[in-house]
């Protein structure tokens, strides 16, 4: 339960920033340009939290469903406006002014998306380097040429330092690359090209799982299995383990880490254990018996110990990407382009059927990314927060009608023209965008509720 409400909790505080950032857009640039707002609103619905501005009588508007926001302004298409305000309504300003503040919104998901890129190039980049532990048999990496301890160093000869940018990279690349050249560095410390079939590669991708798919599973380091806490009172304790004891063997086993020793406690509820620990240097002969816990419908064993992980322990696995403030500009403004050409050239595969619809990510997964990221830090939600502005920059931009996008199709049909379109043909547009928006939420609910049932 303390799960779900923080993901919840996560999930509605990125939306309300990055709606925010969105509808800021349009309203600070329609102020700047002498449009009249009439009320901001962060969601939709019955308000929450209302305050009107003394200064411009601007109401500003925090409602109950957290899914969108807009900004109202001055418009006599809506209701009439007394002839001293008419110059400040958004139907009577030139096409460029109307097209500049409706483009603002998705702009400034854009530059959010910059400054939260280059936040973290600058403080530093944290993630796994990508080297290879196990290689499963069979799998697509075994046929390319994979081993235990190949250390990827460039993917279509773009580096990739961490194991987020060998992803990114494969996908990348796959959409447009027939075969990737991969160059890795095995353990020997020579250097080899491997080459992997890229067609199919968005499709093993589906499930958030291309590493897993590609038979690839990332290094990690052996955690020996030295005891940390005790919990008072716990099979562990009362067996007379202590803190820096490390396990050797149970029932005559050797164990060679943490993970071996927990999978051994947890297959054996309520039987005795034969332990021989090493206390400084001095081995001891203890017993222990696990406490037999029910969850999820099935019984494991626990003893109440926690592990000791050495400070060092990820020294060796971790890579820092980390730039000054001049360059990190440079870096985040490519990160944000080449992101937003990677999700446009998906939704164009997507639509002829070169790309599968199940990479699409609905609220559902969505709010899951949310909790997942804000659980490992500010920096990896900062990540999450930029990923998902740039989505609904683009998305936002795509020429569909009730979107920002739809608008600016409009107006360029007006430029065009040389006269505003109807209200007949603007009302049947809006109806249509209304409903391809629908067609694509639901597509979208309907991937998610399929991912999570597996």
């Amino acid at each position: 339960m303390d799960s779900l409400l923080f993901t919840l909790v996560s999930f509605i505080v990125a939306l309300a920033i990055l709606i925010a950032v969105h509808e800021f857009g349009h309203f600070w640039v329609a102020r700047k340009l002498g449009v009249k707002v009439l009320r901001f609103s962060i969601g939709f619905g019955r308000a929450l939290w209302r305050r009107t501005s003394v200064v411009d009588g601007t109401e500003y508007v925090i409602a109950a469903i957290p899914l969108g926001g807009y900004v109202k302004m001055l418009d006599e298409r809506e209701a009439p406006v007394e002839a001293e305000e008419q110059h400040r309504a958004f139907n009577r300003q030139s096409l460029g002014v109307r097209s500049a503040i409706v483009v603002a919104g998705p702009l400034f998901n854009f530059l959010f998306a910059i400054l939260a890129f280059w936040l973290i190039f600058v403080t530093g980049d944290t993630g796994l380097k990508p080297i290879v532990g196990e290689v499963e048999g069979g799998s697509i990496a075994e046929q390319a040429g994979f081993t235990r301890g190949d250390e990827i160093l460039a993917v279509a000869d773009q580096p990739t330092p961490t194991w987020e940018s060998v992803v990114y990279v494969m996908l990348s690349e796959a959409l447009d690359t027939p075969n990737l050249a991969v160059r890795v560095r095995s353990q020997t410390g020579m250097e080899h090209i491997y080459r992997v079939a890229s067609d199919g590669l968005s499709g093993l991708a589906e499930d958030g799982m291309l590493l897993q798919n590609l038979g690839l599973t990332p290094d990690r380091p052996t955690l020996p299995p030295v005891i940390g806490e005790v919990l008072d009172g716990e099979p562990a304790a009362l067996a007379g383990l202590k803190s820096g004891d490390r396990i050797v063997t149970v029932d005559g086993v050797d164990v060679v880490d943490w993970s071996d020793w927990v999978n051994y406690v947890r297959k054996r509820p309520g039987q005795n254990l034969d332990l021989e620990v090493d206390r400084n240097g001095d081995y001891i002969a203890l017993s222990v018996t696990p406490l037999m816990i029910e969850g999820d419908g099935e019984s494991y064993g626990r003893i109440g110990a926690s592990v000791d992980v050495p400070d060092d322990l990820m020294d060796d696995y971790r890579a820092v990407v980390k730039y000054g403030p001049i360059d990190a500009i440079g870096q985040s403004l490519y990160k944000t382009w080449d992101l937003s050409l990677l999700m446009l050239r998906m939704l164009g595969k997507m639509i002829i059927g070169e790309v599968s619809v199940k990479n699409l990510s609905g609220p559902i997964s969505i709010a899951d990314y949310a909790g997942k990221s804000a659980s490992y830090g500010i920096s990896y939600f900062l990540k999450f927060l930029a990923v998902v502005s740039v989505s609904l920059g683009v998305l936002n931009l795509l020429p569909i009608p009730v979107l920002d996008g739809g608008h600016l199709f409009f107006f360029l049909i007006e430029g065009i023209k040389g006269r505003p379109l109807s209200d007949q043909f603007m009302e049947q547009g809006q109806k249509i965008g209304l409903l391809i928006l629908l067609a694509i939420m639901s597509l979208a609910f309907y991937v998610d509720i399929n991912r999570f049932l597996g």
